[in-house]
């Protein structure tokens, strides 16, 4: 069974209260410090919607009920669309899904305890991994190839993505000529620019630069995105006590500000554009102040995030799944396993970095795909929570039955115990004298004969005729 989009919203790290006060302090910031914003593009967008923009200072300050009115254009709900339709992830409410992400720069090898430069066949092999694994629902690119040129990255990290992954492609930009490529490519996909609109298979990432800076790089690419219309999300990575207060509150000030920032950006230049708000908040080392992306603080501020996106009624997009440690041990897993618990049970949309990632962010590993693969069913069942009704309580089982029986042999076993239980994919559950009979294997030597049998049974997920299209079309496609 295959557990997607379930309604979460159980854990809640802030009361009422609390949200109220972390909106207040937004607002307060919004208006009285302002953001610096440094594409003119932009500032002027701004000032015709009314902010007041200081062109010495590049700042904009807006009044709460501005905001409110420029957020309240942006849709609730969004829908991200695979090539297949049984990918499609509606996201909003407390509706949860979880992916992949990062722009990793190596790949662990844990056979051999090392790591190697990412290259683009990285890329490929990982989004046809990604594509037969269930519990990741969505494909946002993982790895950044290394021997590509810059002015080329954009247009093969996607085109890689969509034609080995059927599930939602989705990746940060780096040139507004890329972006444009990108797009002409989606829509070739789709079969044309409305068709894209209506059932957009691609979606970008444009950061904030914490804390309230939005560059002029990534100004422009926003703009660029907004006004085609693709989905785009608008995260910002607030540090605390480097970036943001140290506290856990002050950084989600910051972060909700931060964010917000290129959702207002969004509307004012295409209203109804379709935006999440984002966060990859998180804390330092304060030993060293370097970024973690494995704290159990990372969990909480995105989960609080999550809330304060439904507060705003915003889909979001929320970062959990990673972790610090530099090889596939117990600190990997239960790392990955608590933040990604902690955001799915707050309701967080798209909780992307679920899955591979490891140290700092700056490595992805294929057997690590796998065991998220397996940890990201098990939180999806915790979302599920516990089904109560007439049935599920089955009183009239448990009065058949009676003292001193068992249920082994009941219709009502056997028509629940596929559903009400996670079946994992990748856990042994054998008797030691069954584990060393199958060879002792440790999770990832299991977790790498999934990786090869994956890998090597995939095709291109593009049709030819449409794949020979892009080939044609589109310059600069490295096969």
């Amino acid at each position: 069974m295959i557990r997607r989009g379930l309604p979460g919203g159980s854990f809640k790290p802030l009361t009422d209260e609390a949200i109220s006060m972390v909106h207040q302090t937004a607002m307060r910031i919004i208006e009285e410090v302002g953001f610096e914003v440094n594409s003119k593009t932009a500032l002027d967008l701004f000032e015709q919607a009314g902010a007041r923009v200081d062109r010495e200072m590049r700042r904009v300050r807006l009044p709460e009920n501005r905001v409110m009115e420029l957020i309240s254009t942006a849709p609730s709900e969004i829908t991200l669309c695979g090539q297949h339709e049984k990918h499609d992830i509606t996201l909003g409410d407390q509706r949860v899904y979880a992916g992949t992400g990062g722009t990793a720069l190596y790949i662990y090898h844990p056979d051999t305890d090392t790591k190697r430069a990412a290259t683009l066949e990285d890329l490929r092999s990982i989004a046809k991994l990604v594509d037969g694994l269930d519990n990741i629902h969505f494909f946002l690119l993982p790895t950044y190839p290394t021997e590509l040129s810059l002015d080329c990255v954009d247009v093969n990290r996607f085109f890689t993505g969509m034609d080995n992954t059927t599930k939602h492609v989705m990746g940060g930009v780096y040139t507004v000529d890329g972006v444009k490529q990108v797009i002409r490519m989606a829509e070739i996909i789709a079969g044309s620019a409305e068709k894209l609109r209506e059932r957009p298979l691609i979606s970008m990432i444009t950061c904030s630069i914490s804390p309230l800076k939005v560059d002029s790089t990534y100004g422009d690419l926003l703009l660029t995105i907004a006004r085609s219309g693709v989905p785009l999300a608008c995260p910002a990575e607030p540090l605390c006590g480097a970036t943001s207060p140290v506290t856990l509150a002050g950084n989600l000030a910051i972060q909700t500000v931060d964010s917000m920032m290129g959702v207002m950006l969004t509307q004012v230049v295409n209203p109804g554009t379709p935006v999440m708000l984002g966060s990859v908040a998180t804390n330092t080392d304060l030993t060293d102040l370097k970024y973690l992306a494995g704290s159990i603080e990372m969990g909480l501020l995105n989960a609080a995030g999550a809330q304060m996106a439904q507060f705003y009624k915003l889909p979001f997009y929320a970062t959990a799944g990673m972790t610090d440690s530099k090889t596939l041990d117990a600190q990997s897993g239960y790392e990955s396993a608590l933040t990604n618990l902690l955001c799915a049970l707050s309701g967080a949309n798209f909780i992307h970095d679920a899955a591979g990632l490891m140290e700092f962010a700056m490595t992805v590993c294929y057997e690590k795909y796998v065991i998220d693969n397996e940890i990201l069913g098990m939180v999806m069942r915790a979302v599920e929570g516990i089904k109560v009704n007439e049935d599920t309580l089955a009183f009239d089982l448990i009065k058949q039955v009676g003292p001193g029986g068992n249920f082994i042999a009941a219709k009502h076993t056997r028509r629940f115990m596929r559903n009400e239980h996670y079946q994992p994919s990748l856990s042994d559950r054998h008797s030691r004298e069954e584990w060393e009979t199958k060879g002792r294997k440790s999770t990832w030597e299991r977790a790498s004969e999934q990786v090869k049998e994956i890998i090597a049974a995939h095709k291109h997920s593009l049709p030819a005729e449409v794949r020979s299209r892009v080939l044609a079309e589109i310059k600069g496609i490295v096969e």
